[in-house]
């Protein structure tokens, strides 16, 4: 079955946040979609030195609702990694099926590591990759790399769940 992995990078628009980046790769961590996102709302908040937006990145950015459909036809029917998945789906307005989600937040072997609560992303890529990532801005096809490389460490167990 196909696996890709997702990250997304948000702003903030007054109380809430919109996506701004949303980056895929497939199993071997070729990036197959990174796009930049127009914003739907008045962006108040770059996060700039979390994020590494940038108001020019999203000026060049295509309209959501054709990223959207591009991310929808991508993970039709695979296997969706990454962390914190939920938020990621929630940003792009999508869903998608629970026993098709390998979410690294909610792996509980992940979370037995952190007194059973989810363990962070750069945590992870430090312990399973001896790889350090998101110091200073982060970079949405790092992240989703770093989701696909851990998950490829641990997937013979995990898939055994299912």
């Amino acid at each position: 079955m196909v696996k890709y992995a997702i990250d997304c990078e948000m702003v903030g628009s007054g109380n809430k946040s919109i996506l701004a980046r949303v980056s895929i790769v497939n199993e071997n961590g070729m990036t197959v979609l990174d796009e930049y996102v127009k914003p739907t709302a008045q962006v108040t908040d770059y996060r700039t030195c979390v994020s590494g937006i940038k108001r020019t990145n999203l000026q060049n950015g295509r309209e959501f609702s054709t990223i959207k459909q591009k991310v929808q036809s991508l993970i039709s029917g695979c296997i969706l990694i990454g962390h914190s998945l939920h938020f990621d789906l929630d940003a792009l307005g999508l869903s998608h099926p629970e026993h098709m989600r390998r979410d690294l937040a909610q792996y509980e072997p992940f979370k037995r590591l952190n007194n059973g609560q989810p363990a962070s992303l750069q945590f992870l890529a430090r312990q399973y990759l001896g790889r350090y990532i998101q110091e200073g801005e982060h970079d949405s096809v790092q992240d989703a790399k770093a989701c696909m490389d851990i998950y490829r460490q641990v997937a013979s167990n995990w898939e055994r769940l299912y």
